[in-house]
């Protein structure tokens, strides 16, 4: 029997401290370390690739909790990525292959994807960088694409801790210079790709061919035509090498004003409307300058704008449009709802979850932008007009506003191949801004340790009044050029009855897969991805992840048993069979649980890892705990 001295003393007396001390470590219950060491993983490195450090016996946490669980293994660092090579890798390299990514993998951090490293001293959490004098038991590694890794390396040698710790630090955080990129010593040890047609492969729009062969496929080169003058980038380095232009234009325009002003073609639809984009001339205030500006916008509008033949739309996205701060603050604080270390704060913003997605904007941006790119597509689908995007720069808001109509109107950006041609063509061709907005190259001091989406801070939002240029405070840029640009832009209150009706029109009609496809924009339609959406949860993020993989396969193979028999009973016109009760998917419900998809399990005990203390506080929640699904019958799955 126990002494009263174990369990607790009587009375009102206090219960003295428990005498009985385990030496054994709850991951060493679960995990045989001398086992795991015993079977050696292979790295799988890119060519060109180098192993710079690594570190034995460190734990993955699979879930952080009053009882923390993992997996033993390596921790790598190469030039190009931070990856855990753990004993359940080699299940994975077997099995479902054709689902896993080739580059990356599941473990696996690329080296620019680090958002922010922890380390935890005496179970205190404190940011990592710089030389350090006292290394953590524990790295905590926030990605920025949402997923959190933490390692224990309570076990680890002392001097392998030091060298882990220390490389990741530097190699994520330690300025760098552009030629010792991974991507500069990849390119030389990769083959030569010695496939030459465009169909089969992604197109790179480097050569003058691969513009032409993009005109002829979008049947642009009726109006439409390449240019050279920028070979060798001798002319402007935000332009690529070879681009398009309206055929009467003439080159040494391109070359006298640097690009600058200058309409470059992205795509043509089928009834031979076009998609242009142009960066804004820089502000002038002599009045010789802004005289031959003048003359040249000029030009330009009757070159692109020629009724009743061609008539353009200006979209002008520096002003009437999202800025790049209000995309950056919204971004931080979505972030912020994902980045989550523990149980703790799991459940302290579950209850409040929906409301704090609410407020960070960020599904509003995405549907700002969605239907900003349907107001372009309606104006070159149904009324054959011109569009021309106009940007500072052409290299941010532009990128993506004509990617998304290209992908809405073109089913070959649809396609993996035509998808990848099109990032190549309108963001890396396109001269958009990788080594400031992500800050690889480390170069901003200021903002390194606040590791937030690295997009410049001094650009405020836009004023309302601003016009062709960013500002309108020279009087003689009005007086000459708004009556020309007038009759380019149009309010969008003017388009709104049009785009509604466009809208709606093409909703009400079978979707065409093969044609113009149009997102849904409604409110409760703009969701977080699924990954996402299954907030710290490791298992359902895991391809081929288990129980809640399997269970959620299951339901769709359930739903679509279900259909089947409803379509065999209508055709024999016979009785109803009674028919086994499935569960309505939660795809189709435009409201989801965050405990999806564990409601779906909570009848037969198959609870998450993750304390169940907070299902009561959500229990008086009808809207959110009380659901149908939760009391869905699977039998003996």
């Amino acid at each position: 029997m126990l002494g009263k001295g174990v369990v607790g003393g009587g009375g009102g007396t206090k219960a003295p401290k428990p005498s009985f001390v385990s030496y054994v470590r709850p991951e060493e219950i679960h995990t045989n370390e001398k086992e795991v060491t015993e079977k050696e993983v292979t790295l799988h490195l890119l060519p060109g690739e180098q192993l710079l450090c690594e570190a034995s016996t460190v734990l993955k946490y699979v879930q952080e909790d009053s009882c923390q669980h993992g997996v033993y293994g390596r921790l790598v660092c190469t030039d190009f990525k931070i990856a855990f090579l753990g004993d359940d890798e080699s299940a994975l390299d077997n099995d479902e292959t054709q689902f896993k990514n080739k580059v990356v993998g599941e473990n696996d951090i690329t080296l620019h994807c680090v958002d922010q490293i922890y380390g935890v001293f005496d179970e205190k959490k404190k940011t990592l960088f710089g030389q350090l004098k006292k290394y953590p038991e524990k790295l905590i590694i926030h990605c920025k694409d949402l997923r959190v890794f933490q390692f224990c390396l309570r076990y680890t040698k002392e001097e392998e801790v030091k060298r882990i710790v220390s490389g990741i630090i530097h190699h994520t955080q330690a300025p760098k210079l552009l030629k010792r990129l991974f991507l500069f010593s990849y390119a030389t040890a990769a083959q030569n790709n010695t496939v030459t047609d465009p169909k089969n492969h992604t197109v790179m729009f480097d050569t003058l061919k691969d513009w032409c062969w993009e005109l002829e496929r979008t049947k642009g080169n009726m109006k439409y035509k390449a240019v050279s003058v920028n070979e060798g980038y001798k002319v402007c380095e935000r332009l690529p090498a070879h681009f398009v232009v309206p055929t009467p234009l003439p080159e040494e325009n391109v070359q006298r004003f640097q690009g600058h002003g200058i309409p470059i073609w992205c795509w043509s639809c089928h009834n031979g409307s076009a998609l242009l984009k142009m960066s804004a001339l820089p502000k002038e205030q002599d009045d010789g300058i802004l005289q031959i500006q003048k003359s040249f916008l000029d030009g330009v509008y009757k070159t692109i704008h020629r009724p009743p033949y061609e008539i353009v739309k200006t979209e002008d996205l520096s002003s009437n449009f999202l800025s790049l701060q209000e995309i950056q603050t919204a971004y931080s604080k979505f972030k912020q709802l994902f980045l989550i270390d523990n149980s703790t704060e799991f459940w302290d913003t579950d209850i409040k979850w929906f409301s704090l997605l609410e407020s960070s904007s960020w599904l509003d941006i995405i549907r700002r932008c969605l239907k900003k790119a349907i107001e372009i597509t309606e104006c070159m689908e149904a009324q054959n007009m011109n569009v021309l995007l106009l940007e500072e720069n052409a290299s941010d808001l532009c990128c993506l506003i004509s990617s998304l109509v290209q992908l809405m109107m073109d089913p070959h950006c649809r396609t993996r191949i035509g998808f990848q041609s099109l990032i190549q063509k309108e963001w890396v061709m396109g001269g958009h801004c990788f080594l400031d907005r992500c800050n690889h190259l480390r170069q901003n001091d200021k903002e390194e340790h606040q590791r937030q989406l690295s997009l410049p801070l001094t650009q405020s939002k836009s004023s309302p009044k601003r016009g062709f240029f960013r500002e309108e405070t020279d009087h003689l840029i009005k007086n000459l050029l708004g009556k020309r640009i007038s009759k380019l832009i149009n309010s969008s209150d003017e388009l709104q009855d049009n785009f509604r009706e466009f809208y709606d029109s093409w909703h009400s009609k079978p979707t065409d897969y093969h044609g113009l496809l149009l997102p849904h924009i409604e409110g409760p339609e703009i969701k977080v991805w699924a990954q996402r959406y299954l907030r710290w949860i490791p298992e359902a993020q895991i391809l081929g992840g288990g129980r809640v993989a399997t269970m959620s396969k299951l339901l769709e193979m359930m739903e679509e048993v279900q259909s089947l028999q409803e379509k065999i009973d209508e055709r024999h016109h016979s009785q109803q069979a009674p028919q086994a009760e499935a569960p309505c998917l939660l795809r189709n419900s435009a409201r989801l649980s965050s405990l999806f998809p564990f409601a779906l399990l909570q009848r037969h005990s198959s609870k998450p890892v993750l304390p169940t203390s907070g299902w009561k506080a959500l229990g008086d929640e009808d809207d959110l705990a009380k659901r149908e699904d939760e009391f869905v019958d699977l039998g003996d799955v």
